[in-house]
C-alpha cells in the first residue's frame, strides 16, 4: 500500500504562483512514477505532469512553459511549481504514484483545491 499526502493548493490571482507538494510512504517499488493530474466539475481528470525516478518528465502541453514538476527521491516527494497561474488552470489537483510491478497499478492522494481567480 501507498500512502500520499498532499500540500500547497489555495487561491491566488492571475499570474501568481503556487507550489503543490506531495509525500509517498508505504511499499514503493524502484519502478513507478509519480506525478499530479487535475479535475474540473463534469470533466475527466488529466494529467498535467509527472516524473520517474531518473528524473525524466512528461508535462501537458496547456502548462508546458509555466508549470515544473520534479521530485526529491530520498523523501519520496514530488512537487509542481505552478507559475504564471491562469483562471483555467482552476481544478482539484491530484498527486498520483503508478506503480509497475509489472502492471500498472495507480495510487492516489486526496486532491488539493487550486482555485485562480482575482
Amino acid at each position: 500500500q501507498v500512502q500520499l499526502v498532499e500540500s500547497g493548493g489555495g487561491l491566488v490571482q492571475p499570474g501568481g504562483s503556487l507550489r503543490l507538494s506531495c509525500a509517498a510512504s508505504g511499499t514503493i517499488f524502484r519502478s513507478h512514477v509519480m506525478g499530479w493530474y487535475r479535475q474540473t466539475p463534469g470533466k475527466q481528470r488529466e494529467l498535467v505532469a509527472d516524473i520517474n525516478r531518473g528524473g525524466s518528465t512528461n508535462t501537458a502541453a496547456s502548462v508546458k512553459d509555466r508549470f515544473t514538476i520534479s521530485r526529491d527521491n530520498a523523501k519520496n516527494t514530488v512537487y509542481l511549481q505552478m507559475n504564471s497561474l491562469k483562471p483555467e488552470d482552476t481544478a482539484v489537483y491530484y498527486c498520483n504514484v503508478a506503480i509497475y510491478a509489472p502492471a500498472r497499478r495507480d495510487y492516489w492522494g486526496q486532491g488539493t483545491q487550486v482555485t485562480v481567480s482575482s
